[in-house]
């Protein structure tokens, strides 16, 4: 078995001293790019493998961070995460993942499993934890939170503009004629799922539309309850030509529930979700939607703490939302 390479090797290929080698490998301290390269050039040509442990030692960190996610299940958070793996890559830091299933007890085992793990940093993907106690771990940790808003750390959390997306959804409704109005909402705990609402009542009442409540059914972001939140809304008895989804996973569902009742989608019920997952693109029809960059805010989530970790401000943006017209709205049948 060959001898791994060491940092004097390095140092010995690049011409450079050992503690040069140090400074490109931690990244703590300025180094001339042209030594840089020779470093670089140095450590390719040897195959060298840092001890990530060793490193991570030297440095007084775990130079891990962790991400306190919902369901990896999911096509969102799924599309985060790549977002986040991407936005740490080359920083020397890696992401460990942990799920609490929308469950208060397991989001509290998830974060405790984090925390023991001394995370450098943390990453908070929606969920119930209360704000008190995410404000404390930051006082301890940089933290970055997607899909909720947490009070005293406003400038932490990416913000999604979800009412003027919704609104725009609702508005192409109305436009085609539609004027009643169906909404699956999410959960109401939820920054995203109020926020929705909030678009879709505003779009109706901005035309002069009142806001049924009867046509307002809640769900929990899952495809199972888009199917069950329409069973309720069929159960009612009242009239409606379109359905507003707060995601495009209940979308689904609802499809599914209108396909078994003998609905076609958009002939009878015209549809629109939220989100533009991949797979909305795909589906029979092609679904109407309100884009968000799932994989953008992962990625600015990532930046954003890493910026903190180097003492900076998280710089966080406003993630953008746009109208995806496919194939399941069309204008209201006489």
């Amino acid at each position: 078995m060959s001898k791994q390479p060491t940092v004097s090797d390095i140092a010995r290929l690049a011409h450079v001293s050992p503690s040069t080698v140090s400074r490109v490998l931690t990244g703590s301290s300025r180094v001339h790019p042209a030594k840089s390269a020779a470093v670089r050039a140095a450590i390719e040509q040897l195959n060298f493998r840092p001890n990530l442990t060793a490193r991570a030692l030297s440095l007084g960190k775990s130079m891990v961070i962790g991400i306190l996610t919902q369901s990896m299940m999911s096509q969102f958070y799924g599309e985060l995460a790549q977002g986040i793996e991407e936005g740490l890559a080359g920083s020397g830091y890696q992401g460990v993942f942990a799920s609490g299933h929308w469950e208060s007890l397991d989001e509290q085992a998830a974060l405790d499993i984090l925390l023991a793990r001394q995370v450098d940093g943390l990453i908070v993907l929606g969920g119930y934890h209360p704000d008190i106690d995410l404000r404390a771990i930051n006082k301890q940790i940089p933290l970055i939170a997607v899909g909720r808003h947490i009070e005293g750390l406003e400038e932490h959390c990416i913000r999604v503009e979800n009412a003027s997306g919704s609104f725009q959804a609702v508005r192409h409704l109305i436009d085609l004629g539609h004027r009643r109005i169906a909404h699956i909402s999410g959960i109401p705990s939820h920054l995203d799922a109020c926020e929705r609402q909030r678009g879709y009542t505003e779009a109706l009442t901005s035309a002069g539309l009142a806001v049924d409540e009867r046509l307002i059914v809640e769900g929990n972001f899952t495809e199972q309850s888009g199917l069950l939140a329409l069973e309720t809304l069929l159960a009612r008895g009242s009239h409606f030509t379109a359905i507003f989804a707060a995601n495009d996973q209940m979308a689904y569902g609802i499809r599914l529930g209108l396909y078994r009742r003998g609905l076609r989608v958009p002939d009878d019920i015209s549809l629109v979700g939220f989100d533009d997952l991949l797979g909305s693109v795909y589906t029979t029809p092609p679904l109407t939607t309100v884009r968000q960059s799932m994989l953008e805010q992962g990625r600015q989530a990532a930046c954003g703490l890493l910026r903190l970790l180097a003492n900076e401000p998280p710089a966080l943006p406003s993630i953008t939302t746009e109208l995806v017209i496919r194939e399941t709205t069309a204008r209201v049948r006489g």
